[in-house]
C-alpha cells in the first residue's frame, strides 16, 4: 500500500492510474486519507527531519496559468495542501 501511494504522489496522477500491482486504487486511497487524519504521514516527515539536521526539503510543483489567471482576485482563496485531500 506504501508504495502505491507513493507511486500515486511520484507519478503524479489520479489516483485510478496506479498499478494493479499495489492493490485496489480505492484502497490506497482511503488508506492514505486515514493514515493522515491520524497524523502518521506528518510523524514520519517529522522523525525525518529530526534524524537528518542538514536535510533540506524543497517543494518544485509548478502548474500552467491561463493568460488571464495571473491576475484574477485572490480575496478569500484558499490553498490546498496535497497531503490534506479535504482541505478546502
Amino acid at each position: 500500500m506504501i508504495n502505491g501511494i507513493l507511486w500515486r504522489f511520484r507519478a503524479g496522477t489520479a489516483w485510478a492510474d496506479i498499478p494493479a500491482r499495489y492493490g485496489p486504487h480505492k484502497t490506497c486511497y482511503n488508506r492514505f486519507v486515514r493514515w493522515q487524519k491520524a497524523g502518521h504521514w506528518q510523524a514520519i516527515l517529522d522523525a525525518i527531519t529530526e534524524a537528518y539536521d542538514d536535510l533540506t526539503m524543497i517543494d518544485s510543483t509548478m502548474m500552467r496559468v491561463h493568460q488571464h489567471g495571473a491576475t484574477a482576485s485572490r480575496k478569500g482563496a484558499t490553498i490546498m495542501a496535497w497531503a490534506d485531500p479535504g482541505a478546502g
